[in-house]
């Protein structure tokens, strides 16, 4: 069966000058948005319909991707969230007992455009030293020129986590041992199931829920989720999670945009990486444990170590690549963040262990090491 996309042009535009062209595969349309690039070797299933990369174009550096197509149990959302797919090499007939589709016919119904065919290794190590860059992806035959007249009038969003979260109050996993408050930033599926299986009922609250609500539904536990954009741009969830900081008498757990929020909340300073982390090989050091562990990423953003120290807090976790912030608890109280994904989903599940730390604070017991 004829692809009608394989002949069709895919054009990728830096905001730079910098022009890619490949072939046009998945949905024949043209967005705009920050172009960045991922590690992982597999998942790219569980990556795009992560909500954290909404408002982004995704590169993956691995060079053969769609080899194992798509399946009806890898989503972490309800659809895809990136705004594009750029790769080297697309497979069209994948090999997979559990596909139910190809990655090209997946991103047609998910009406989201794709390139291939083009150098990743060069866009890549050009992220790299210049830093993130907004683009242009295309795959419809739209010209040079409106290229570049759409990428120069259209500004890049940094509050995308206000339509990822889930729209209204949420319960599930009903009769769990531990109740547990979620301020949903954009959570991942895997998030929720790391701690259902852990004996958490969870309370899904959207994104504007105020912290007398949050404490009002009474839990032994709130959780801070993942979710994509600029941290300083969640005033409304900042301040809340001050009230909750100073008046919840709960452990308080943040992963990702919520260690950033915690962070911002407690009264530090986030600043955006040159090209951020993103991917599943990221080596951590946990100081406590006097470990290191291989982490699943995905941020654009960190939290300065300087600023948190001063604010009653402690940096548990380090970055092994740059040294920067991945991990804070509090010197008194029950609360701790990590920059990383201990869920994974792609990745490594090295860092599972913090979800028995959480329980384990709001049982009151020891934690786990």
């Amino acid at each position: 069966m004829e692809n009608k996309n394989e002949k069709k042009e895919g054009l990728l535009y830096l905001e730079d000058g910098s022009v890619y062209k490949g072939h046009g595969f998945g949905f024949p349309g043209t967005r705009v948005g920050e172009l960045v690039f991922n590690t992982s070797m597999t998942g790219y299933q569980k990556i795009l319909t992560d909500p954290s990369y909404k408002g982004q174009v995704i590169t993956m550096t691995y060079p053969l991707v769609g080899n194992y197509g798509i399946s009806d149990i890898d989503n972490e959302s309800g659809s895809v969230h990136a705004f594009g797919l750029v790769v080297k090499d697309l497979c069209q007939e994948p090999s997979n007992s559990r596909s139910i589709k190809n990655l090209d016919k997946w991103l047609q119904e998910q009406e989201t455009p794709g390139v291939w065919g083009v150098d990743t290794r060069k866009i890549t190590k050009k992220i790299r030293t210049e830093g993130t860059v907004k683009c242009v992806i295309s795959n419809e035959g739209i010209s040079m020129e409106e290229a570049r007249t759409l990428c120069g009038e259209t500004q890049l969003r940094g509050d995308w986590m206000k339509t990822v979260s889930t729209p209204e109050r949420t319960t599930l996993g009903s009769g769990g041992k531990y109740k547990v408050a979620v301020l949903d930033f954009g959570v991942k599926t895997n998030i929720l199931k790391s701690l259902l299986s852990r004996g958490c009922q969870l309370e899904l609250f959207p994104y504007g829920a105020s912290a007398k609500e949050i404490m009002a539904s009474d839990p032994d536990g709130i959780f801070l989720t993942n979710g994509p954009g600029d941290p300083e741009e969640a005033r409304e969830a900042i301040e809340e999670t001050a009230i909750l900081l100073r008046d919840a008498d709960v452990p308080i757990f943040g992963i990702c945009m919520g260690h950033q929020i915690l962070a911002l909340a407690a009264g530090g300073k986030t600043y955006k990486l040159k090209y951020g982390h993103r991917g599943g090989n990221h080596g951590v050091y946990d100081k406590e444990t006097k470990r290191s562990y291989i982490t699943s990423q995905n941020h654009g953003y960190a939290v300065k170590m300087e600023s948190i120290m001063l604010k009653g807090m402690e940096v548990t976790h380090l970055n092994l690549n740059d040294g920067t912030v991945e991990g804070m608890e509090h010197r008194d109280l029950p609360i701790f963040s990590v920059q990383f994904h201990p869920e994974a989903s792609p990745g490594p599940n090295d860092s599972a262990y913090l979800f028995d730390k959480f329980v384990n604070l709001m049982k009151g017991g020891e934690e786990h090491a």
